[in-house]
């Protein structure tokens, strides 16, 4: 059963790059297209879009995925919708990987600059209250404010924080560079891993 992914991607500066990556299962061996991975990515809504329908628009999008892919050029780890993408990913239970896409060239044969792995620079920790989402902002960890409900520990897919240390979902999840690693013949096996490593 080919596995549906969710492609989160900084949209103006990795357009071109996402489009190649994201299709790179066309040109497999015939024995490997079923294995594949459908496309349910969302590109970044209008900017006339309410913050509230722009939060709807991205969990359709996530919905009947099992994997979010994070496509991560020079800026994506910055990125406000980004971390939603991220953020309700966890909440749903999705697999998650980083694949860096800074080598890929875009439009005008360019490639960019590595950027920050966007899963470092979220994380979860635990309150009396229960266990919430951070942020890294402003040089510190601060709670998530596009989500602030707390998340039950039982949907986790990973251990749980243990304390008010903030722990990054970078340690629960696997990053690749897709130049470098060979991505265009190996995505597949990187996104069945990080379904199975929770389960899905």
């Amino acid at each position: 059963m080919p596995r549906r992914t969710f492609f989160s991607y900084h949209y103006v500066p990795d357009v071109w790059r996402a489009w190649n990556v994201r299709n790179s299962w066309v040109v497999r061996d015939t024995e490997e297209i079923s294995r594949g991975f459908f496309d349910s990515s969302v590109f970044e809504a209008s900017k006339k879009e309410s913050d509230d329908a722009l939060k709807k628009f991205l969990r359709n999008g996530l919905e009947n995925t099992s994997v979010t892919c994070i496509l991560a050029g020079t800026d994506t780890w910055n990125r406000r919708w980004v971390r939603y993408e991220i953020a309700r990913s966890i909440i749903k239970g999705n697999g998650l990987l980083t694949v860096y896409i800074h080598g890929v060239q875009n439009a005008a044969k360019q490639t960019s600059v590595k950027g920050a792995d966007p899963l470092a620079q979220m994380g979860l920790y635990k309150t009396e209250r229960g266990i919430f989402l951070a942020e890294w902002k402003g040089g510190k960890w601060i709670p998530y404010s596009d989500y602030t409900l707390a998340i039950p520990e039982k949907d986790l897919r990973f251990a749980a924080p243990k304390s008010t240390s903030v722990v990054q979902l970078s340690k629960h999840y696997m990053s690749y560079d897709f130049t470098s690693q060979n991505g265009r013949k190996d995505i597949g096996g990187w996104i069945e891993t990080a379904a199975g490593l929770v389960g899905r």
